[in-house]
């Protein structure tokens, strides 16, 4: 950092002042306004700072430093306030509870995420339509009852090995469906 020439150290701007003296008297009450605004110790030193530095920068044009400092002082505050409240922290949820700012709002689907939904399980019916009713009565079973095979033979009468070579290709001819439709890739 250089230093000032002493003619300059002790140069007083129309009201008198020298800036040596303006430090010693404003530091303390400069830091508690600025603590006030921007709420945060470390923050309201730096504006403190930042506030003497431009006055230093410019002092033989201002004329009534100590107003300048306080309007110097608010201004840099509110500058960090409006900053600080562009920032959106990214932490995860804390042990109370409170929902972090990554989870959603509304938890359910966007309008065309939900009419995509529906188209998929519209051509999902329209497939179970051209199996065959014994397929199409297997697949009933195993999906909307969530039956194991074994349940499922008991039902219908056919081998356990045979219930799932049914439902295998019976799943098959479903995704072969829709990757015509374009709904698989």
């Amino acid at each position: 950092m250089a230093l000032m020439p002493q003619d300059q150290a002790s140069a007083r701007p129309p009201g008198g002042e020298r800036i040596e003296a303006l430090f010693t008297a404003l530091e303390s009450p400069l830091l508690s306004y600025a603590l006030r605004l921007a709420g945060d110790a470390g923050m309201a030193e730096d504006i403190v700072q930042e506030a003497f530095m431009r006055l230093h920068a410019q002092f033989d044009e201002v004329r009534e430093p100590r107003r300048w400092l306080y309007r110097t002082v608010h201004n840099l505050a509110l500058n960090h306030r409006r900053q600080a409240g562009k920032v959106v922290p990214l932490n995860p949820p804390g042990d109370d509870g409170a929902p972090s700012a990554n989870d959603p709002a509304d938890p359910q689907p966007l309008p065309d995420e939900q009419i995509a939904r529906w188209e998929g399980i519209g051509l999902v019916r329209l497939s179970l339509e051209t199996l065959d009713q014994r397929s199409r009565e297997l697949v009933r079973l195993k999906f909307n009852e969530d039956l194991s095979y074994k349940e499922i033979g008991a039902r219908t009468g056919l081998k356990v090995g045979h219930v799932g070579y049914l439902l295998h290709h019976a799943l098959k001819a479903i995704a072969d469906e829709l990757a015509r439709n374009g709904v698989l890739p």
